[in-house]
């Protein structure tokens, strides 16, 4: 009888065990990364800008490109009249205080007169003041208006003879650069016009 052989049937090789599907995922890479970090931290670790930060950013910067605070109100407190101011965008506040008319006389609230004058708005309709946007620039101690919106103690001067508050001098040089800047296209076309006129006139004297 013939003995079959005791050798493997494989060539003599012993089949080695298999990797554990645990040690490694489904595409052959690890389960973790190379330092050990959980694989969700670009998900949850992703770096976000907080709303508020974004939201405080742009008031702010609106704010300083526009320069203006917004009148929200006027109110007395003992003998000074109190005007509350707001950014144009966000909640933050200003107040600036005049002294108030006494004695039945405007004679020792020239500032407040020389402000309204400049805003452009009437002692008997101050009612208007409410929603005025004012020139203003941020100092770094806090908003701080237009030198020509705040007159200094000897500015304002009454008039005597007359018996009236005179004419405001930095009222009047605010009042005539508003204008100026209002109407600053037509300006520059008639400055143009002339300028060409003046030419044609200066040719034809020359050489007519």
């Amino acid at each position: 009888m013939t003995r079959m052989s005791d050798r493997p049937s494989n060539g003599g090789r012993e089949a080695e065990p298999s990797a554990a599907v645990d040690d490694v995922s489904v595409d052959g890479a690890p389960a973790e990364s190379a330092d050990g970090a959980p694989s969700d931290v670009d998900d949850d670790g992703a770096a976000e800008v907080d709303d508020e930060v974004r939201r405080r950013l742009r008031e702010a910067y609106l704010n300083d490109a526009e320069r203006e605070l917004v009148v929200t109100g006027v109110r007395s407190a003992g003998d000074e009249v109190v005007v509350e101011f707001r950014t144009p965008h966000g909640d933050a506040t200003h107040a600036e205080r005049f002294p108030a008319p006494r004695n039945g006389s405007l004679t020792e609230s020239d500032a407040f007169l020389a402000f309204l004058e400049t805003v452009g708005v009437s002692p008997l309709d101050v009612d208007e003041l409410v929603g005025a946007r004012v020139p203003a620039t941020y100092d770094g101690d806090g908003w701080r208006l237009d030198e020509s919106y705040l007159p200094g103690p000897s500015e304002g001067a009454v008039d005597g003879d007359a018996g009236s508050v005179g004419p405001h001098p930095a009222a009047a040089l605010a009042r005539s650069r508003e204008w100026i800047w209002t109407y600053r296209y037509w300006l520059f076309a008639a400055v143009l016009i002339g300028g060409e006129l003046l030419f044609v006139a200066l040719v034809i004297v020359l050489f007519g």
